[in-house]
């Protein structure tokens, strides 16, 4: 299961990421934010599969992996604000 991760980590990699900001901080400070933590993310995610690779188990795994949990959902958070709620007595 690991190296079928690690493919679908390939192509979220560095050589995909732009190299400037996409959201600048002043202008867009919602989408800045979720870039950073997908970058975090990103970052969690790598370790964690070279960790897996080398046949690592155990309480560094969980909390790896918990921490990775926890900025999905604050990416999640964020991308919440920037729904804008359906109107009342409109359908969407």
């Amino acid at each position: 299961m690991s190296t079928q991760r690690r493919r679908g980590l390939q192509g979220a990699g560095p050589a995909k990421r732009p190299t400037v900001d996409k959201y600048p901080a002043r202008r867009f400070p919602i989408q800045h934010g979720i870039q950073k933590l997908e970058e975090e993310l990103n970052a969690f995610n790598e370790r964690i599969a070279e960790l897996e690779d080398e046949g690592h188990r155990g309480h560094a795994m969980n909390v790896l992996k918990e921490n990775a949990i926890d900025l999905a959902r604050r990416i999640d958070e964020l991308r919440s604000l920037l729904v804008e709620p359906a109107k009342r007595g409109r359908s969407p």
